[in-house]
């Protein structure tokens, strides 16, 4: 079920890894412009089988990406 946490909320789950944070920008934005103990996986290249390779399915997944539009 989706559910909004706020930054410091984030930042406890990520460092007790009860959570996954997940960014979905391109590479060259990733690299630039990634949060720490983020996992990269890019929207366009994001499908079941990359998902089941790279996350935990036991623990939650936090999705990040920006947009300047």
């Amino acid at each position: 079920m989706p559910a909004v946490v706020d930054r410091e909320e984030l930042r406890r789950l990520v460092e007790e890894d009860h959570a996954q944070l997940v960014e979905v920008l391109p590479r060259d934005e990733y690299d630039d412009e990634h949060l720490p103990g983020a996992v990269h996986l890019p929207l366009k290249q994001l499908d079941a089988a990359a998902a089941a390779r790279t996350l935990d399915a036991g623990r939650p997944v936090v999705v990040y990406c920006w947009d300047a539009l």
